[in-house]
């Protein structure tokens, strides 16, 4: 099993001023795997590099390499937007190297982490 590894649930959250501020990206289903950032983006893109150190590593070493999960309680849902908005969200996410769905996520943890 080969997995990729932008196949696992990323969790992002923001981190306390106390703990160096910024964001950071967990992956649940990869024990102690994680990455961190200025802004949402860059913690995942980071979590990504470190999620395939840490396939990398557990295929080297013959460790058991986990199958994704569907991220817990996370769901799916379906919005539809129009198309100017469409195309402005595809380059933003390809501008960050990730995919569209990584990048909404993140800018909704960003929104959800700044308000009440």
């Amino acid at each position: 099993m080969n997995p990729n590894r932008k196949d696992y649930p990323v969790e992002i959250r923001p981190l306390a001023v106390d703990d160096g501020g910024g964001w950071l990206a967990t992956f649940p289903d990869l024990p102690g795997c994680m990455g961190d950032g200025d802004t949402p983006e860059t913690a995942v893109a980071d979590g990504y590099q470190a999620a395939q150190a840490w396939l990398n590593v557990a295929a080297e070493c013959g460790d058991p390499i986990p199958k994704p999960s569907m991220g817990g309680e996370s769901g799916r849902f379906v919005a539809r937007v129009p198309k100017s908005l469409h195309t402005r969200l595809v380059a933003r996410a390809a501008v960050e190297g990730v995919s569209m769905n990584t990048y909404l996520v993140s800018v909704l943890a960003q929104s959800i982490g700044t308000h009440p």
